[in-house]
């Protein structure tokens, strides 16, 4: 194909000699040139019915209005058929040109041809990502031959990215627009997610770990008010166990994590350690994860942090769609964050948030250490939304420097990309969904494995004080944590006749995927042990001073942090994700009955 010989354009309307039997025009078949073929001098053609030949019954029959034509155009009501489309040699087409659609009309057809071509090739090859009792998944399956295969014979996963043709279309669709960097599609996610936990605003970033850098970071800032800033050296109470870089940004950020320990049946942090890991004047702020989607104890936390005007950030990065009181999860702090990543409860591939909460002089802090550390907050491709983008003085710049190349922190550029969050928005109406779908696996492993007790500890809700296929009994609180279940936990109990390497060893030998509880006890992790050994005062476990931290022996880390340690060498989870199909849940649970019951 040479193209610099084309002898028609995209989206030019021109007379096509028979090739169906309707939508005929006087001398010939209307279509619309889309595009070149790979062969030489043929051109993909779209059909243009008449109206009244064809009712448009899906997207892909396009209307065509008189304001849609740039010259002359066809009698009566017009309709484009996409899904229609074919391959015209030049030699077919009647020289005589009928006119050409306007480029926003010839824009919405090839969006369209590329919708259909995207939707197709999801529902060919993307089956297997489709939610577990998806019924367009099992059909699929069957025609490819994958039904015949035993699920664990195909490997089962304890998380993954679910998704059908809808988040394929978005992301093509928003390639096509070819913003790139962070954009509308950001934009509308950003307000989307804040709309869906009521917060005030959620601010898009590249990673659930940069969420939780950005959320600590924010707090370090000259703006923050005198008396609350965490400033080098201030500490930060957060718990033993769990994933790092729920502690790290603490480190990262100059001030000392102080660890409390975790309760191995709820996974969560000991709360009635808060007040001995507190220090006047020096503790700043409560940094704690939901861990496994189950919420920890927010009213505890959130009254301790009131008590002592300390800044609640919420880990929500396991948790979106968990409650506590009736109340989601990451709106009860003062910032809170999520993650996006692939085992995640919604997916953009990478990325995460930040969620404003209430305050939402916040909000610029976050965006400023997100976007390089400006002081502008302009988005991207847009300029003066403060009408005074030259008039500033700051530092020792000279009066009149441009607002944009301001800097007023050391920041990163943790910015996601606009395709990601095209497919975020898809994901985002999935939710409700996929919530209900990890509790109904949860609860389906729960009552099959539930003769197990003798092996294990299965987990409990904040606040339950047991579990029953009735439901669960609760303390005497009053108050309810409902989990939007990130995984089942297998807490091996200390007379088993087996491990939890060994059960994980066999789970993995069959293909069915399992975790530990992330790092298990953070505190005997290399990059901490190695850390308290060469700066003194790294951080402080519970009510001990950093010197005494930094001296400790690993018997004394067992006896102050119990829990974390059982966590540690006792914790596997399997997967509860929506991808999950029952076929799938019965053979995780079979595994795991066949291990327990043959030792």
């Amino acid at each position: 194909m040479n193209p610099s010989v084309a002898r028609f354009r995209s989206g030019e309307i021109v007379l096509i000699e028979p090739f169906t039997n309707s939508g005929s025009g006087k001398d010939g078949h209307i279509g619309v040139i889309v595009g070149r073929g790979d062969a030489l001098d043929a051109y993909i053609v779209a059909p243009i019915l008449q109206g009244g030949d064809h009712q448009p019954s899906d997207r892909y029959a396009i209307p065509v209005e008189a304001a849609d034509w740039e010259e002359e155009r066809p009698d009566g009501k017009q309709v484009i058929c996409v899904d229609r489309m074919m391959t015209i040699p030049e030699s077919n087409i009647v020289t005589e040109r009928l006119g050409r659609l306007r480029s926003a009309k010839l824009r919405d057809v090839m969006r369209a041809w590329s919708a259909l071509a995207a939707r197709n090739f999801s529902r060919t090859f993307h089956a297997a990502n489709r939610p577990g009792n998806d019924p367009v998944r099992a059909s699929l399956e069957e025609e490819t031959g994958d039904a015949d295969q035993a699920p664990a014979a195909r490997g089962i996963p304890y998380a993954g990215r679910v998704f059908t043709e809808d988040e394929v279309e978005a992301a093509v669709s928003a390639a096509l627009d070819f913003w790139l960097t962070l954009g509308p599609e950001g934009e509308a996610f950003e307000k989307d997610l804040a709309g869906v936990l009521g917060v005030r605003r959620s601010i898009l970033v590249n990673s659930g770990s940069s969420a939780n850098l950005l959320a600590v970071s924010a707090l370090t800032s000259h703006k923050v008010q005198t008396g609350r800033r965490i400033s080098p050296g201030d500490e930060v109470i957060t718990c033993a166990a769990g994933f790092p870089t729920t502690v790290a940004p603490i480190i990262q950020c100059g001030a000392v994590p102080v660890m409390i320990d975790a309760d191995p049946v709820t996974l969560n942090a000991r709360v009635d350690q808060l007040e001995e890991a507190f220090v006047t004047g020096k503790t700043k702020a409560v940094i704690m994860a939901h861990t496994l989607g189950n919420p920890f104890d927010l009213a505890v936390v959130s009254d301790f942090c009131r008590r002592h005007d300390l800044w609640l950030i919420e880990d929500n990065c396991d948790a979106l769609g968990s409650t506590y009181d009736g109340r989601l999860t990451g709106t009860v702090g003062d910032l809170s964050t999520q993650s996006f990543y692939p085992p995640h409860h919604i997916t953009m591939g990478e990325g995460g948030a930040v969620n404003i909460v209430r305050d939402m002089r916040l909000k610029a802090l976050v965006e400023s250490f997100r976007d390089w550390g400006r002081d502008c907050w302009c988005a991207s491709g847009k300029d003066n939304t403060c009408k005074n983008r030259f008039g500033w003085t700051l530092g020792e710049l000279p009066e009149g420097y441009d607002h944009k190349y301001i800097y007023s922190h050391f920041g990163y550029n943790m910015k996601p990309l606009d395709i990601q969050a095209a497919i975020g928005r898809e994901q985002l109406r999935r939710l409700p969904a996929f919530v209900e779908a990890r509790k109904s696996n949860w609860e389906r492993l729960r009552r099959s494995l539930a003769d197990l007790e003798e092996f294990f500890e299965f987990q409990l809700p904040t606040h339950a004080t047991g579990w029953a296929p009735t439901g669960f009994a609760w303390d005497g609180s009053g108050h309810r944590a409902d989990a939007s279940w990130f995984g089942f936990l297998l807490l091996v109990r200390p007379d088993a006749p087996f491990t939890h390497s060994e059960i994980a060893r066999h789970l993995d030998a069959r293909k069915i995927g399992n975790r530990m509880l992330f790092g298990g006890n953070l505190v005997r992790q290399p990059a901490f042990v190695r850390f308290r050994q060469e700066k003194a005062g790294a951080f402080r476990i519970r009510h001990l001073s950093a010197a005494r931290t930094s001296g400790i022996k690993s018997a004394d880390i067992g006896a102050l942090l119990p829990g974390a340690d059982r966590i540690m060498k006792s914790a596997l989870f399997v997967g509860t994700f929506p991808g999950l199909s029952t076929p799938q849940v019965d053979s995780i649970i079979d595994c795991i009955r066949d291990f327990a019951l043959t030792r």
